[in-house]
């Protein structure tokens, strides 16, 4: 069996979206029964909540459609990370920055997530740790998650 694709999402903390993002697409590759195929992970670029779970706020609202982000708990992006991931899938033009300047030569070059939802109108996704903006998150990234497991089944498996 080949190699399993690997899914890495980074936000800033890795409290609030990035772990989100983690949760739903967990639960989209069970519902298709690609656990074995494809491996997802989460981290921040900045190194304040290394060891925390995600934001109660993000959790409860995660919750409320069905995803546990729980069992999740923040790390820092390594410069490694460049080399073991297929995809590393970033909220935002900073992260964007922060991502590709910690390994220039890494063999995988960050995009932005929401490049997976053709149809948003937004390119990066907010982040909610000063608002309210969680179920808008939630919105958005579920329909990035789809359109990447869309991707990955089309040009990965």
């Amino acid at each position: 069996m080949p190699e399993p694709v690997r899914v890495l999402f980074v936000c800033m903390g890795n409290i609030c979206r990035s772990p989100t993002a983690h949760a739903i697409f967990l639960k989209r590759i069970e519902e298709a029964g690609l656990e074995d195929r494809i491996v997802v992970d989460s981290c921040g670029t900045g190194g304040w909540h290394i060891g925390d779970p995600p934001d109660p706020r993000a959790t409860e609202a995660g919750a409320r459609r069905g995803y546990d982000l729980s069992p999740l708990r923040a790390r820092l992006l390594r410069p490694g990370d460049l080399d073991a991931f297929d995809y590393v899938l970033v909220m935002d033009q900073d992260n964007l920055v922060r991502s590709s300047d910690l390994n220039p030569g890494g063999r995988t070059r960050p995009e932005l997530f929401l490049a997976y939802a053709p149809d948003s109108p937004v390119d990066e996704v907010p982040d909610p740790y000063y608002g309210d903006g969680f179920e808008r998150v939630l919105d958005l990234i579920e329909s990035a998650c789809d359109g990447l497991l869309d991707h990955i089944r089309e040009h990965r498996l």
